[in-house]
């Protein structure tokens, strides 16, 4: 089996970090309170991120790279806080322009891709673009 095949086992440390997010999402969903008082908000909002939870955990369960486990749990994290922060469990939108700098063609086109790409928030990697 070539090298980059092989499945990389996850460190116990790891494990336990990825596992203690988990239970943390969780834990936050029961006692979520949505910022209008609207109860029927609320239930909105709880059932968001547990099903943003699950949906995403479930997604990433096969990596293997630690460095992309790393990221997953940066991400994870951000979100947390800002979502506790600003008591809004949705992701918060980026205001960069669709290819607002570059030309339609060419090399200005995948360079203005790669640099959005790159300028893209922690808390919103897992997060296709609209």
């Amino acid at each position: 089996m070539p090298l980059h095949c092989q499945r990389v086992p996850m460190t116990s440390s790891t494990r336990k970090s990825v596992l203690s997010l988990y239970k943390r999402i969780f834990r936050i969903a029961r006692v979520w309170q949505a910022q209008s008082g609207v109860a029927s908000d609320t239930d909105t909002e709880k059932q968001y991120i547990l099903q943003e939870a699950r949906m995403l955990f479930k997604q990433n369960q096969q990596l293997s790279d630690p460095k992309l486990i790393n990221r997953c749990i940066e991400e994870c994290e951000a979100r947390i806080e800002i979502g506790l922060h600003y008591r809004n469990p949705y992701p918060r939108a980026t205001y960069l322009p669709p290819l607002g700098l570059a030309t339609q063609k060419g090399r200005m086109l995948r360079a203005q891709q790669r640099l959005r790409k790159q300028a893209k928030p922690v808390y919103l990697q897992s997060h296709e673009e609209t």
